[in-house]
């Protein structure tokens, strides 16, 4: 088992507390060439097979009553519990053939001991051997298709189920909560583990458990009975089991295990610049400057005498440490470990020295031995490890149900919004009371202390220069965060109280930051009014009056066209006459790299293609409804990537079609949307410098006048 590469990318269990690399008492410091390897100490306990911390089983309490939720779960799922009896019934079979097969090898035995006490051979039972023999075979083949057969669809089934129980985990959590990265690493382990479902791993665990006790008790129960009537046969069994007890313990060490703790870090300031260059050279972000710098020669005559510094110890850490560890060294271990090794072979010599007569089944008995003693020393191992990890893989269970109760950062209010549905569409009022807003993770503020009232039905601009926070003021008015400090009321109530989902179902926003969706135009449209996605007429007008309907008729699959197509192709082995697939071009250069290709197409449209297709969908919601609860429009920054001419065009589009709503529209530009504004907001470094209208603002001759007249210089 010495061949047996390390591992190191087992799942790690997360522990309590701070691991310090410092604390000589706790963790165990190795120079191993230029790193230096930090290991917890682990207690003496921890490091015998079947006996794991204690916490981690304390987790089982906790765990269970979502595997029971689990069961019920599947049970619910069609056909499924079928299944899982058939797979259960096929390994467990299965598990009981190598004991069928030892059996037979103990029958082999007495053949040859009948052959040597009377000279003949006991014919019926070596047939009966030889044919039993060749029914396990046929047997586990049969037992292997048939489970084959069955685990495809089971996997789809639980897969499918829980994809839509983690997809709605994932869609019921706002920004903040969703933007946590301890949130995001939550939903990673509750959707997967290795690669594979939860739900999968949990079940291919449990019955690996069941099916290695079956093996392991049967295997030994035979074993036992096979050579409680061989001369030495119970000592040769010992004295085989125990090398590879030692073995095993010599390749744990070999390992870092998935649920120690450890760290590993260079400070060889040689072997950092290394892999420095290394990166210079190899990084496609770094070619187009280093082939203008004329760099090549020069760093690579660096890289050949920082590498011949650093000598032998060029290894990156795990190459490093599978040699250390490999290494080997003089020791008592080593020295004991060979001679028990050779110990089944001298006892076997001597008892043919001693009765020459019974040097065959002696021979026998010994080869037997240590063909199954191997085989069945690594089962146990392996139930061993089983029994250490199934706490953690019942802790992912519980993972899986928890996420679907992740509390969101924004709480929902408990008031119904509006009291009257007729008035919502006249416009709503909002004010902010001394708002300051900081994002998470930064330590300036977006806004600070900002104040100002907008009547129903008023038109708001807010302008000023990138950063000054604008857009911040449109995501608290939809409650994509809460304020840091101060107040915000619609139409005079704290916004704070109001059910979230009522809110947000009365205002329609577009954010500067818009996103298309891995979706068809007409859906990328469509969804911005689900109630009405279906309706292709309102989405056709959607579409032309947000000025995309005539590009997008122009695209060759018009509405149903994917900007980007979420789906990847894969192929190989084409002729190179080829020049399309799936309407997709061929990419030879890299098919030739690496044997096969796979492509995902993407449609190329211009930056103001693509935000009329989003203002398209902001207007499927807001104005194509006659019976639509919006009543407050918001735009950030609608007309950044639009000419002069299609951003006039949708200035006239805003004023009209907005008829009494409430709007607030943020641009860094001025542009003739505010001289029908009904308040200005002018804001510079997260604080609103001037307000009024756009005659007012001119005559006070501030900075908001400043900006117009640099602005409208440009077009004298």
């Amino acid at each position: 088992m010495g061949g047996r590469k390390m591992r190191s990318n087992r799942r790690i269990t997360s522990r309590k507390g701070v691991f310090n690399p410092e604390d000589q008492t706790r963790v165990k410091h190795t120079r191993l060439g230029v790193w230096d390897l930090y290991e917890e100490r682990e207690p003496e306990l921890d490091r015998l097979p079947g006996l794991p911390s204690l916490e981690r089983f304390l987790t089982l309490k906790q765990s269970l009553p979502y595997v029971w939720r689990m069961v019920k779960d599947i049970g619910s799922i069609r056909s499924c519990w079928l299944l899982l009896a058939s797979y259960l019934i096929l390994e467990i079979v299965a598990a009981l053939v190598p004991t069928m097969v030892l059996w037979y090898k103990g029958q082999l035995l007495e053949i040859v001991q009948i052959a040597l006490d009377s000279r003949t051979v006991y014919k019926p039972l070596l047939i009966r051997v030889t044919f039993g023999m060749w029914v396990c075979r046929i047997l586990t083949r049969l037992l292997n298709y048939s489970k084959s057969r069955i685990t495809f669809p089971l996997k789809a089934r639980l897969k499918q189920h829980y994809s839509v129980h983690l997809f709605a985990a994932r869609a019921r959590l706002d920004v903040p909560t969703f933007e946590d990265p301890a949130v995001q690493r939550q939903l990673d382990t509750a959707s997967h583990v290795n690669g594979q479902s939860v739900a999968w791993g949990t079940f291919t665990m449990l019955s690996g458990l069941l099916t290695t006790v079956i093996k392991v008790v049967s295997q030994i129960a035979i074993l036992v009975h096979v050579l409680r009537n061989q001369p030495d046969g119970p000592l040769l069994a010992v004295v085989s089991f125990i090398p590879e007890l030692l073995q095993w313990m010599k390749w744990q060490e070999v390992n870092l295990h998935g649920g120690a703790v450890w760290a590993a870090t260079t400070k060889n300031e040689d072997y950092v610049k290394l892999q420095g260059l290394k990166h210079a050279v190899n990084d496609l972000e770094h070619r187009k400057e280093f082939v203008a710098g004329n760099m090549a020669e020069y760093l690579t005559e660096m890289f050949k005498k920082t590498l011949l510094r650093v000598g032998d110890n060029a290894d990156e850490f795990f190459e490093t440490y599978r040699e250390y560890r490999n290494r080997e060294r003089l020791g008592y271990g080593m020295f004991l470990r060979d001679s028990l090794s050779e110990f089944p072979q001298i006892c076997f010599a001597l008892r043919a020295v001693q009765h020459p007569a019974s040097m065959a089944i002696s021979l026998a008995t010994l080869t037997l031995i240590q063909d199954n003693t191997s085989t069945l020393t690594w089962t146990i191992v392996r139930f061993f490890e089983q029994t250490g990890s199934i706490a953690d893989q019942l802790a992912t269970v519980r993972k899986l149900y928890e996420v679907a109760n992740i509390p969101n950062r924004i709480s929902d209010g408990v008031h119904a919004f509006p009291e009257d549905a007729q008035k919502v569409k006249s416009g709503i009022s909002v004010e902010f009371r001394n708002v300051s807003y900081s994002y998470p993770g930064t330590g300036s503020y977006a806004l600070r202390n900002v104040s100002f009232r907008l009547q129903q039905g008023q038109l708001c601009v807010i302008v000023g220069p990138n950063g000054s926070g604008k857009s911040t003021i449109l995501k608290l008015l939809v409650r994509i965060y809460d304020p840091t400090e101060g107040q915000i009321l619609v139409n005079g109530k704290d916004i704070r109280t109001l059910k979230l989902a009522d809110l947000r179902q009365t205002v329609s926003v577009l954010f500067q930051d818009y996103t298309h969706f891995p979706l068809s135009i007409r859906d990328n449209i469509g969804i911005g009014d689900p109630a009405h996605a279906d309706d292709d007429e309102r989405i056709r007008l959607a579409a032309r009056l947000g000025g995309s309907e005539d590009f997008i008729r122009r695209l060759p699959e018009g509405f149903e066209t994917y900007l980007e197509r979420p789906v990847t192709d894969h192929y190989s082995g084409i002729p190179e006459g080829t020049k399309s697939l799936f309407g997709r071009p061929v990419d030879y250069n890299q098919l030739r790299k690496a044997g096969h290709m796979s492509s995902t197409a993407s449609t190329s449209l211009s930056g103001g293609q693509m935000q009329r297709l989003a203002l398209s969908r902001t207007f499927m919601r807001s104005v194509v409804s006659d019976d639509s609860p919006v009543g407050m429009l918001l735009f950030d920054e609608p007309s950044a990537s639009l000419d002069p001419s299609a951003e006039h065009d949708l200035f006239i589009r805003l004023r009209e079609l907005r008829g009494s709503k409430t709007m607030i529209f943020s641009s860094h530009r001025f542009g003739n949307l505010t001289r029908h504004a009904d308040v200005i907001l002018y804001m510079n470094d997260s604080h609103i410098v001037e307000s009024g209208t756009h005659e007012q603002l001119l005559k006070s001759e501030g900075e908001y006048a400043r900006i117009w007249m640099l602005q409208a210089q440009a077009f004298l």
